[in-house]
């Protein structure tokens, strides 16, 4: 705000006016309810203390007062080759992070030009760092609205994912695996699964090792205590943990040391990559030694697996545990990159993999082939990716993308990529789940990733894509998952060349892709209650 000086000077000295800045207090509740006649009221806090302001500054008159928000660098700054000790590193750098330089200013729309440029010079931000916004700051802090209305025709129903039938009746989780693969897509299935997949690993006395990679996990984490009762156990655990994770680098710090305080072996990954790759191995003696994989699109992390939509496997197929192991060895030691049998792993080659893929229904094309391929991703920034889409597309290929965030390539521009159609879907979950499916009709070939189509995901990332080779699976994302997705008339946007996005007009019976998948797990619930899976009961111990 903008303060000047009270008095009985005939003539106003622009000297007397100061720039005054009052923080909102993060302690407090930022929608303050306030007296109403009738039903309820809300003020802003900033509105409150602007209000008030003068109370603050004896002496002197607010001229201006407005709120803002500044947003911060907060990357860290690590040379990871010259640091001694990572976790330390990361810790000094975390306690530096809210002195960042601004790269960021967002103002109220009616905010006067005099205030934001006095704010923009003292935070050293040019005017195309000034965003100027006709919505409250921080608009996240309005879900306090949810809590304050309870009217129950203002709320989705509650979440309630299914769980495979297969599942349902396993009496152990790796002997069910052991007979088939078992794909889960999220949220829709449950993710208990997963967490059980450790937890009875942790138990197990014929389970030998667990290996897993953190990179962003929940507050009271199930598998942090998984894998701590299971390296108490006597079982070796390693773990990987990224502790240059963005904005969960503190978490992730603790749950180092918690771990390693259980006797877990943490490791932090390879220097100057961050492991992004959702995987966990498990090694059982059984008649031999067998292990047991799991693989997904998103995080170790229960509560955004409600959340988020996603996608994991279960395998126990010896190619998928052979790279499954390789992986870790070469995250945990010195291991050189081996020749992969099924992955595909970036930095060592995924970009190729997924440019030869491109190429070849491109070839299949100009052959007069039916060529075709969809893929689902976050994100499409890659430029060598780009430009082999452009060239598929002019080659005749059928390509379609659901992209949910950031695209950078150009969809229908003639003689360009025509061929290209590009959708985002955003609903009530999160689109997160990575899939690729190259080929036509029976010649589909299916893959599973952690990395969106980047260069970061591509040269700063551990990351890997995987086939799904069961049939069934196979049929099920291509037929149900990415199919109806791309049938969304409701919740989808079409990119047009221009770069802008536009709704479809709405017809009757329109597919909304979300719904659809919840009446499906619906369905599944109320078939599992009708017909209880029956589990086999251990025969009583006999009476000494």
């Amino acid at each position: 705000m903008l303060l000047r000086k009270e008095g009985r000077r005939r003539r106003k000295d622009p000297r007397d006016t100061s720039l005054a800045v009052v923080q909102v207090p993060a302690v407090l509740e930022r929608l303050v309810r306030i007296p109403a006649a009738s039903g309820q009221a809300f003020a802003l806090l900033e509105d409150i203390i602007a209000a008030f302001a003068g109370d603050l500054f004896p002496g002197y008159a607010v001229k201006q007062a407005t709120a803002f928000r500044v947003t911060r660098n907060w990357d860290l700054d690590i040379d990871e080759e010259e640091s001694e000790d990572l976790l330390n590193t990361v810790k000094d750098e975390l306690r530096r992070r809210d002195r960042g330089a601004a790269v960021r200013l967002e103002l109220a729309g009616d905010a006067p030009a005099e205030l934001a440029q006095s704010l923009a010079g003292a935070l050293k931000l040019a005017e195309q760092d000034i965003y100027r916004v006709r919505f409250p700051l921080q608009p996240t802090d309005l879900l306090a609205f949810v809590d304050a209305d309870p009217r129950p025709e203002l709320r989705v129903e509650l979440l309630q994912p299914s769980v495979p039938p297969e599942l349902q009746e396993a009496s152990s989780m790796c002997s069910t695996i052991a007979a088939r693969d078992i794909l889960l897509h999220h949220p829709y299935e449950s993710f208990d699964p997963v967490v059980r997949f450790i937890q009875e690993a942790a138990e197990d006395p014929k389970v030998l090792a667990i290996k897993q990679t953190l990179y962003r996990t929940s507050g009271d984490s199930p598998f942090v205590q998984a894998l701590s009762r299971a390296a108490e156990n006597g079982k070796q655990v390693t773990v990987l943990v990224e502790i240059k994770a963005r904005f969960d680098e503190a978490n992730n710090i603790a749950w180092a040391r918690r771990l390693e305080d259980a006797g877990v072996h943490v490791v932090y990954g390879l220097i100057g990559l961050k492991t992004h790759c959702k995987i966990a191995l498990v090694v059982r003696r059984e008649d031999r030694i067998r292990r047991y994989v799991h693989l997904g699109t998103g995080n170790y992390n229960p509560n955004t697996a409600r959340q988020y939509t996603d996608g994991s496997i279960f395998s126990a197929r010896e190619d998928l545990a052979d790279d499954a192991s390789a992986l870790f060895n070469l995250l945990t030691g010195y291991a050189e990159p081996p020749q992969w049998k099924r992955f595909a792993v970036a930095p060592f080659g995924l970009q190729e993999r997924i440019l030869a893929l491109i190429e070849r229904e491109a070839q299949r094309a100009r052959a007069g082939e039916p060529a075709r391929i969809v893929a689902k991703m976050n994100s499409l920034v890659d430029p060598a990716v780009i430009r082999g889409l452009y060239s598929a597309s002019t080659a005749g290929v059928q390509i379609d993308l659901l992209v949910r965030g950031i695209c950078c390539l150009r969809p229908g521009i003639p003689g360009v990529s025509e061929n290209i159609r590009v959708l985002s879907v955003v609903d009530r979950f999160l689109e997160h789940s990575r899939i690729f499916s190259f080929g036509s009709s029976e010649r589909a070939e299916v893959y599973v990733s952690s990395a969106d189509w980047m260069p970061r995901n591509f040269n700063r990332r551990i990351e890997v894509m995987f086939p799904i080779d069961d049939p069934a699976l196979r049929s099920r994302v291509l037929n149900d998952i990415l199919a109806v997705s791309l049938a969304d008339g409701v919740k989808a946007r079409r990119l047009a060349p221009d770069g802008t996005y536009s709704r479809a007009q709405r017809s009757e019976g329109a597919v909304r892709s979300q719904e659809h998948f919840l009446r499906q797990s619906r369905r599944w619930i109320d078939n599992a209650r009708r017909n209880p899976p029956i589990r086999p009961v251990a025969a009583p111990a006999a009476a000494s």
